[in-house]
């Protein structure tokens, strides 16, 4: 595994990118986009949907948790599937199958079908996912054009997430059912400029057959672990359940090393993490997501329940930090290449733990501009320069056969991190909440979780300057894979030198 660009390499020469090329990339980040979109809506439309399906607020939350379930539990096996059936297959399928989810989340009448609804679009997004990343990270060659890409890729992911909560704010408005149904439409334009655009991908060759042990044991232990952070809440986390539901999680991951070890085509190839690079970049979306989860639920709940704003008031709170990173998408390829990706890490974990702690400072009449806004400000910095980077890292340095496999490990970093650190707040707030509810006693009770938000960033932090020592890897030459035909290829070549 290699790290980015030296700090000291020279920009490497413009490269023009041909219109289907560009038709490539904007396909894929459609797929971005529609996830962060997804998460971000029915978050806001869950009330609606409470009383509109008389459905608990138990029964609520698993419209959210199906979701974290088919995303975080299936990630690992649909990162492989994509290396092993063709990248643009599997991408293609399961986005068809997604835009079918969102129709029939929008047209159900029951609880228990929007959650299989909701269950059926993670898992779709499972698959995206990885097999995207990875259409990326085998098109666009290591260095300069790699990072520009991947830089716009993730920015998606940020502007989906902050028009998702604008959006939703709006279409709730008129009913919860345009939350669920608008992703479908998108996600079927996606699916036939995909058809047209996407660059056809050959099975991985000479593989020795297929890691069915190691597919069943690593989705099964993802699946229970996500399953049991999400319930450990509300079933307390020294309960008997919990810790039996944690044993066997332990269980299954030690028969999943074990079998992937003996495995001549495993689904996860554990050498990969002895790069201490892929390391810090799995370490770091762990932190990296699990923190801005935390302070998001928080940050909501303070600014809705306490302060009283309105579901687009909040959104419109935020909307600056997604802003920024949307501004700041062209730039930070560039940034990458000159710099690297781990002093724009450390950066970014920098300044999302000054913000997070600056927000330590809200009381009951805060001044948006003065207290809110510098906070905002910072973690949409921090945002634009970790999220692009690590996706960098993670993916630099690895073989094409494996880019499925490493885009599935990073994407299930990140949804293990959010569900797992969300539970974690949770559980400091629930056990600090007042007898007596009033408003600054409840303010009082979501400080503690925003510490514990803080101090991830800061491991987070810490993690990422572990690895400022590394000496860097000179970059070789490389080429631009075009999806186009030979003529476009050769206009795309790239020498990429120190």
């Amino acid at each position: 595994m290699t790290s980015p660009l030296t700090p000291s390499a020279a920009p490497s020469p413009a490269v023009r990118w041909t219109p289907r090329l560009w038709g490539t990339l904007l396909v894929l980040c459609a797929a971005m986009f529609l996830d962060a979109l997804d998460v971000s809506m029915v978050g806001v439309a869950l009330p609606s949907i409470g009383s509109d399906l008389h459905l608990s607020t138990s029964t609520l939350q698993w419209i959210v948790s199906g979701y974290i379930l088919g995303y975080g539990g299936l990630l690992l096996l649909g990162g492989r599937t994509a290396d092993l059936l063709g990248r643009r297959q599997v991408f293609l399928v399961a986005l068809g199958v997604f835009a079918l989810a969102s129709l029939l989340g929008g047209l159900v009448d029951s609880g228990p079908l929007l959650i299989a609804s909701r269950f059926i679009k993670g898992l779709s997004a499972a698959f995206t996912a990885p097999a995207g990343l990875s259409i990326i990270t085998t098109t666009f060659p290591e260095g300069p054009l790699r990072n520009r890409a991947l830089s716009i890729y993730t920015t998606c992911a940020a502007t989906g997430f902050s028009m998702g909560l604008v959006l939703s704010g709006l279409l709730t408005e008129a009913s919860w059912r345009f939350t669920m149904l608008l992703p479908a439409p998108i996600a079927l334009l996606a699916l036939a400029a995909g058809l047209r655009l996407l660059p056809r991908s050959a099975r991985e060759e000479n593989h020795a057959g297929y890691d069915i042990p190691g597919a069943v044991l690593g989705t099964a232990s993802m699946l229970l672990l996500v399953y049991t952070v999400v319930q450990a809440p509300e079933a307390g986390w020294a309960s008997a359940r919990t810790l039996l539901s944690f044993l066997a999680v332990a269980v299954l991951l030690t028969a999943f090393v074990l079998v992937e070890r003996r495995s001549p085509s495993p689904l996860i190839r554990l050498g990969v993490l002895r790069s201490g690079s892929q390391v810090r970049a799995q370490l770091g979306a762990i932190a990296f997501f699990g923190s801005y989860v935390g302070f998001q639920f928080l940050t909501t709940l303070y600014m809705q329940s306490l302060l009283g704003w309105s579901a687009l008031h909040t959104a419109l709170a935020f909307l600056p930090a997604g802003a920024l990173v949307a501004v700041s998408s062209t730039k930070v390829g560039a940034i990458v290449d000159r710099f690297g990706t781990p002093r724009l890490i450390a950066l970014g974990f920098a300044f999302m733990a000054l913000g997070y702690a600056l927000f330590l400072r809200v009381d009951l009449d805060p001044v948006y501009a003065a207290v809110v806004l510098p906070s905002m400000l910072l973690i949409g910095a921090a945002c634009a320069l970790v999220f692009p980077s690590l996706n960098i890292q993670a993916t630099n340095g690895v073989e094409d056969h494996e880019q499925g496999m490493v885009s599935g490990l990073l994407n299930t970093s990140v949804q293990v991190g959010g569900a797992l650190f969300l539970a974690v707040v949770t559980a400091v707030v629930t056990a600090g909440a007042p007898a007596h509810a009033t408003p600054q006693a409840v303010l009082d009770s979501y400080r503690p979780g925003f510490l514990v938000v803080t101090g991830i960033a800061l491991a987070g932090l810490l993690i990422t300057l572990t690895g400022l020592r590394d000496r860097p890897s000179r970059p070789s030459v490389v080429v631009a894979r075009s999806t186009s035909t030979a003529r476009e290829a050769e206009a795309e070549r790239v020498a990429v030198r120190d």
